[in-house]
């Protein structure tokens, strides 16, 4: 049986959750066409993301990788395109603030995803939540995972696809802030159906 390693963000900031791993939790060990999926939750901490993520793929060595975070939209972004930047807006949960670094040393400009964006994009759509294609993951952690997640893959030539979705906040976290918002019921019945799509990509290969 093949593996999607599915990974969420640890809470960051003012807030004590973060639905991103909340809702990944909720589809831990859910089968979808041969592949189960596989949980893992992310720390947001700027010099251990790389470690992390390359350490959860040894270990489960996945067919699929699929990261998400926490976004500040009203719907679930399918993201395009990772850039080799980390400018941090706010501090990571390590106190660190990088300003206009690049995440790898001489690495490329961008990567694309590898994830399935329009297929996935259909089958949200059809599982009634608001979802769109993005072409900015932002600066941050997010951003981050996903340029580590695909310079990974690619600089050890694995036969991984991957690629990172961006999740709403929850309502409880955005009456603080006067946000968007999105029920945890319905990014995991996003997630879901990411997944489903991903993995009939994955049953054809």
């Amino acid at each position: 049986m093949k593996t999607i390693l599915l990974t969420g963000f640890e809470p960051f900031g003012d807030s004590d959750v973060n639905p991103s791993i909340e809702a990944c939790k909720k589809l831990d060990g859910k089968e979808y066409n041969g592949c189960k999926v596989v949980v893992r939750e992310v720390p947001l901490r700027y010099k251990e993301i790389r470690k992390c993520i390359e350490s959860y793929i040894e270990e489960t060595t996945p067919s699929a990788v699929m990261c998400t975070g926490l976004g500040g939209g009203p719907t679930i972004n399918l993201e395009r395109v990772a850039i080799n930047l980390a400018n941090a807006r706010i501090a990571y949960n390590c106190g660190e603030k990088p300003v206009e670094e690049l995440i790898v040393k001489d690495g490329p400009t961008a990567y694309f995803t590898t994830l399935p964006l329009r297929k996935m994009l259909e089958a949200v759509e059809a599982a009634k939540v608001p979802v769109k294609i993005s072409n900015s993951a932002g600066t941050f952690g997010c951003n981050q995972i996903f340029y580590d997640l695909r310079d990974y893959i690619e600089t050890n030539n694995l036969d991984v696809i991957g690629g990172f979705i961006h999740v709403p906040p929850l309502p409880e976290q955005a009456m603080k802030r006067k946000s968007a918002s999105m029920s945890l019921e319905y990014i995991v019945r996003a997630l879901d159906a990411a997944l489903q799509a991903t993995s009939e990509i994955l049953g054809s290969s």
